[in-house]
């Protein structure tokens, strides 16, 4: 990643319980987004977690499906910061349950766009590949076309390798 890169004001792809009428839209993004629209990321496969997904980048996987957001102007540092917190990402911490990374996007209407997207951090991305629970529609909730419904499993930190 280029110096400066990780602060680039792009809008977030979102596949899990930050999608709209998920349970953590509302709570970090509720007021702050100027649009939203379906989208895909390609080259990702759709793992299910305890209570909320993890996409896994994987050459000719996907789609996952979701949604691209932007955030108000006024409101991106914010938003970018309670995402960063909710998803645990910390540069550069190996044991980081999500890993933020800037990737293209295709959007419903074909356009194609560069996007923030959490993906599984590499260690709990092993361990899905070896042995998660594949969503294969790579949609979430599992066995959903849309997002209609949340889960109430907290975010749960990994505390050692072992624990992906």
């Amino acid at each position: 990643m280029t110096p400066g890169a990780d602060t680039e004001h792009l809008p977030f792809f979102v596949y899990g319980t930050l999608r709209p009428g998920e349970r953590n839209h509302a709570a970090h993004l509720g007021g702050r987004v100027l649009t939203h629209t379906p989208a895909q990321l390609p080259h990702a496969l759709l793992y299910d977690g305890p209570g909320y997904p993890y996409a896994v980048e994987t050459p000719g996987g996907g789609p996952v499906h979701g949604d691209l957001i932007t955030p108000a102007p006024t409101a991106y540092e914010a938003v970018r910061a309670a995402l960063d917190r909710l998803e645990e990402y910390a540069p550069g911490d190996p044991y980081s349950l999500y890993e933020r990374v800037a990737r293209e996007v295709r959007c419903a209407d074909g356009v194609r766009r560069r996007a923030w997207v959490y993906v599984a951090g590499e260690r709990l991305a092993a361990g899905l590949r070896a042995s998660g629970v594949l969503l294969p529609e790579g949609t979430w909730p599992p066995g959903t076309g849309t997002s209609g419904y949340g889960r109430s499993s907290p975010h749960r930190r990994r505390s050692s390798p072992s624990d992906a």
